[in-house]
């Protein structure tokens, strides 16, 4: 009888690398599930910094979070239901090992939060008792996202 695939759990440094409203540096180390989706992923990112999931979104693979960057985008040039659903159906062990690239997730296409996701090396058993995804480090402060007129 074969057994069932557990997984593994990842360590994902999350940064924000937007400055539009950025005053600090805003960093989220994330343990998740290597078969989570990017969408599982979007989650775990929105919370982890206290948004509003209000707003359209993607993933992208570049070698900085530069304008200028050549990108990757995942499931981008798809209508927005289609693009939803690849993001839903595509598990970051699918995603891993990068090289040197790194995976960008953009959030509120209009103010443009960048967040640039670095993969920690080695990944770990999933710890009975633990639930996945979970913050276990915060550098900064969250991110503002919706900033009064005098900020």
């Amino acid at each position: 009888m074969c057994e069932k695939y557990q997984g593994m759990i990842l360590k994902l440094c999350v940064e924000c690398v937007s400055r539009y409203y950025l005053k600090e540096p805003s960093i989220r180390v994330i343990e998740i599930h290597d078969h989570a989706s990017l969408y599982k992923l979007h989650t775990a990112i929105q919370d982890a910094v206290d948004f509003d999931c209000d707003h359209p979104f993607g993933f992208y693979i570049a070698n900085s979070a530069s304008p200028f960057a050549e990108k990757r985008w995942i499931g981008r040039n798809e209508r927005w239901e289609r693009a939803e659903a690849i993001m839903m159906h595509t598990e970051l062990k699918d995603i891993y090992p990068l090289g040197r690239k790194k995976l960008y997730y953009l959030f509120d296409f209009g103010d443009m939060w960048t967040f640039e996701i670095r993969k920690a090396r080695g990944a770990k058993i999933p710890e009975e008792g633990i639930t996945y995804p979970r913050v276990i480090e915060s550098v900064g402060p969250n991110p503002q996202q919706y900033p009064g007129w005098d900020d």
